[in-house]
């Protein structure tokens, strides 16, 4: 005898519900707009903007060396890659060559802010389900990155550190000893972190097979860094396009599988691994020498022309187009924001998932809304 659900052919109502823009699972200021029918997505709709401040713009009215203050303001928990990505656009307009100290320098202090970046990932999205125990010895050791950049250059947020043609200032014997000795203190805590919260069985069964991004998809909408990696998609601009010497650096560029909300997060704990490496090979090759160019001007003028310049930030390709009109600021800057475009397959990922779902797959594309909005 068949039976058939008394539920069958009932038809119900969807109901609008806003996620944001002050919630704390959105890591920023966002508003997600959720059509739900029942407990399933059938619509979502990212709405953005809250923290425009139209740095493109501002750069239009302030010198180069100006500019590099508005890139802190992007991506503000891993703001040397933005500072580094102006410069290097800059520095082709201008024609400057860097002191090979300088480029060690940059690729050390990239690592480290990288490494912070995904400290950061890693202790929010374990709370984002319901993990609080990661958090506590995330920020442990991201206290000791920022210690180190207040170290060298007196910020712990917005460095200003990479300016156009080298660093601010010169590291010292002490600020060295200080990183190899967090060096080998982080190491063995990343075996905590996999036993912590990566193999923890109860993740893995609310991010194993949740927000599948097939590869074909990822680079469709042009996603870039651990979304793109986490499909499987061998993308690293560090490899692609090597900048500041990386291409003497030996490192890996870890990859997912099934692209799954799992698969973005072991990516970026799996770089943090290959940061270590990148570290350690830059201080044991540091070169001596001057830390900045000779003949930058205080007040450049380069010449009519423009440059573009990208990095691998930590949340994927992060890319600048310079327009100079051989004036004293930029006619023209565009930014290549990777959050801004990574946020935007949002809207068909989170459509046929459950609400439930809706945190974890927002956390494991680790967006940060000062870089989208910017």
């Amino acid at each position: 005898m068949t039976r058939t659900s008394p539920l069958a052919g009932v038809k119900t109502d969807t109901l609008f519900v806003n996620l944001g823009p002050q919630h704390p699972s959105t890591h920023g200021v966002l508003r997600v707009g959720l059509t739900i029918d029942g407990e399933v997505i059938t619509k979502a709709v990212p709405d953005i903007g809250y923290l425009h401040r139209g740095t493109s713009k501002l750069a239009e009215v302030r010198g180069y060396h100006h500019c590099v203050v508005l890139t802190d303001r992007w991506d503000y928990v891993s703001a040397m890659p933005n500072n580094l990505v102006f410069c290097l656009a800059a520095e082709k307009l201008m024609g400057l060559k860097i002191p090979p100290r300088a480029k060690a320098l940059r690729v050390l202090m990239c690592e480290l802010n990288r490494i912070a970046s995904h400290l950061l990932f890693f202790g929010t999205y374990g709370i984002d389900l319901g993990a609080f125990t990661p958090f506590l010895y995330a920020f442990r050791e991201r206290e000791m990155v920022l210690d180190l950049f207040e170290m060298c250059c007196g910020a712990r947020l917005t460095y200003n550190y990479i300016r156009l043609g080298g660093v601010m200032v010169d590291v010292g014997d002490n600020w060295i000893a200080k990183t190899k000795e967090f060096i080998e203190y982080f190491k063995p805590r990343l075996d905590e972190y996999d036993t912590l919260l990566t193999y923890n069985p109860i993740f893995m069964v609310r991010t194993r097979e949740v927000g599948k991004i097939a590869a074909e998809v990822a680079v469709n909408w042009g996603l870039s860094g651990p979304n793109l990696r986490g499909s499987g998609v061998n993308y690293d601009v560090r490899k692609a396009d090597p900048y500041c010497g990386y291409e003497q650096y030996d490192f890996e560029v870890p990859l997912g599988k099934s692209g799954s909300c799992w698969d973005r997060y072991f990516c970026r704990v799996s770089e943090m691994r290959q940061s270590v490496r990148l570290c350690e090979q830059v201080l044991a090759t540091l070169p001596p020498g001057e830390f900045m160019a000779m003949g930058v001007a205080k007040v450049p003028k380069p010449a009519a022309g423009e440059a573009y310049a990208h990095v691998e930030g930590a949340r994927g390709d992060l890319g600048i187009y310079l327009v100079s009109d051989g004036q004293a600021s930029p006619y023209r800057m565009h930014v290549r924001a990777p959050s801004f475009i990574n946020l935007a397959i949002l809207q068909e990922m989170l459509v046929g998932n459950k609400v439930s779902d809706v945190i974890a797959i927002l956390g494991s594309i680790d967006i940060v809304l000062g870089e989208v909005d910017r």
